[in-house]
């Protein structure tokens, strides 16, 4: 979420709802996330909201476009696929129009959308955000590290894997359905990681940055109980700790640990100079092995929400 809460009122807006958009109302989207990124040397809407964005029509999930005259000037999606938490959302203001109220009016629709049942993501955490949700009666209630360290020098100690487990690389169409099924056990308190899909895993493995020899598959008696994905951001010359996952019977023996450093060790010898993960804060486990693999936080999303 980035934005301005200036209630000051725009002559001519409107807000358009749509279940899917146009190719030409796609690619107004992207110039508006683009120009976004620029100015706030971050992404306003998320990967997982790009790929609804750009992959066609989904269940439960709904585009707002905010128009004055023929200029699109601000952009949320609202996604309604989690069957137990209120719907989430993310919205932006295209740079050279904030402080008019777009922000505001934006958020008003997605909690008239959504019944004011509401999460709301701001990414960076940035002050404006924060006073939009605020403004809109949202309270914070996760907070989403960025993680980040140089790969160069490596100064990890050497993966060791627990024993029986041999590690390989991904097979598409081969590993999905094995990986799908370990993917939403080792996250079945995360619906935002386990509740992916084939179509979700297809969308990734299109993307230009998929590389399977990154997508590293631990096995025990030919059974696959973890994984490390890893990814390339090109243009920002950085490695992603994309997602590790581990059953829960095969964690508390070092896999996790041993699965991370395999990954970092694959990134840095594609010559990337920082790598970079996603935790959330109240994750300590986890936060502590990350620290103790040399991860230090560079930033944080925060999500706000209604109280109802």
């Amino acid at each position: 979420m980035t934005s301005d809460a200036a209630p000051a009122l725009e002559p001519g807006r409107q807000i358009h709802t749509y279940d899917e958009l146009s190719p030409e109302q796609v690619q107004d989207v992207l110039e508006l996330l683009e120009a976004a990124d620029r100015t706030d040397g971050l992404h306003a809407v998320s990967e997982q909201g790009r790929l609804y964005l750009r992959h066609g029509r989904r269940e439960g999930v709904r585009h707002f476009l905010l128009s004055v005259g023929p200029h699109l000037y601000g952009y949320a999606q609202l996604e309604e696929t989690d069957p137990i938490e209120a719907p989430a959302a993310e919205l932006v203001v295209h740079p050279s129009h904030r402080g008019r109220g777009h922000g505001r009016a934006l958020g008003t629709a997605l909690l008239a959308a959504s019944g004011k049942r509401l999460r709301v993501w701001a990414h960076g955490g940035k002050a404006a955000a924060r006073h939009l949700a605020q403004v809109l009666g949202l309270t914070l209630f996760r907070e989403l590290r960025q993680l980040r360290r140089p790969l160069t020098p490596l100064d990890i100690p050497e993966p060791v894997l627990p024993e029986g487990v041999t590690v390989r690389t991904f097979v598409p169409g081969q590993d999905d359905t094995a990986w799908l099924a370990v993917n939403a056990t080792a996250f079945a308190h995360h619906p935002e990681q386990g509740s992916l899909t084939q179509r979700d895993l297809d969308d990734r493995t299109a993307e230009p940055w998929f590389d399977p020899k990154g997508f590293f598959l631990a096995e025990r008696d030919g059974k696959l109980i973890g994984y490390h994905w890893t990814k390339t951001h090109a243009e920002e010359q950085l490695g992603e700790v994309y997602v590790v996952g581990i059953l829960p019977d095969a964690q508390g023996g070092g896999l996790g640990k041993a699965l991370t450093a395999i990954g970092l060790r694959h990134l840095a010898a594609q010559g990337l100079p920082t790598a970079m993960l996603y935790v959330d804060a109240d994750n300590t486990a986890a936060v502590r092995v990350y620290e103790g693999l040399g991860f230090t936080t560079h930033e944080v999303d925060l999500m706000y929400r209604t109280e109802s």
